[in-house]
C-alpha cells in the first residue's frame, strides 16, 4: 500500500478496508486477519494496525468474537451508509475542486451530464 504523508497512516487503512468492502473485495462476514498478521502484510507498525481494528470496530465496520478474532460487519445497511458516504466525499471533492478552478455549478452540472451521456468514463 502506498501512503499519502499528509494523512495518517491509521485513517487512510481504515479508508481502503471501507473501499474494498463497497468494492465486494471483502464480504459481509469476512473474517479480519489478526492484527499481527494484518500489521506484517501491509508492513506497518502492530500499533497502528490495533489502531485502525479499533477505529472500523467504533464505526460499527468490524466487531469481534473473543477467541474467534475479528469480523467484517454483517449489515448490508451499514454498508450501504458506508458507500453512500464515500460517495458524497467523492463528489463534494469534485464539486469545490471544480469551484475552485472557477466553474459555475450550472457548468459543472452539464459537464457531468455530456460525460455520463457520452460514456468518457473510465
Amino acid at each position: 500500500m502506498d501512503f499519502d504523508n499528509n494523512i495518517p497512516i491509521y485513517i487512510q487503512v481504515v479508508n481502503r478496508i471501507k473501499q474494498d468492502l463497497v468494492t465486494k473485495k471483502l464480504n459481509p462476514g469476512d473474517k479480519m486477519p489478526s492484527t499481527r498478521d494484518f500489521a506484517n502484510e501491509i508492513g506497518l507498525n502492530l500499533n497502528t494496525v490495533a489502531r485502525v481494528y479499533k477505529e472500523l470496530e467504533n464505526e460499527d465496520i468490524v466487531f469481534t468474537k473473543r477467541g474467534l478474532g475479528t469480523f467484517v460487519t454483517e449489515s448490508q445497511e451499514r454498508i450501504n451508509s458506508i458507500r453512500s458516504d464515500m460517495a458524497k466525499e467523492l463528489l463534494l471533492n469534485f464539486i469545490n475542486g471544480m469551484r475552485n478552478i472557477g466553474y459555475e455549478d450550472e457548468e459543472i452540472i452539464s459537464m457531468l451530464i455530456k460525460s455520463i451521456e457520452g460514456g468518457n468514463h473510465e
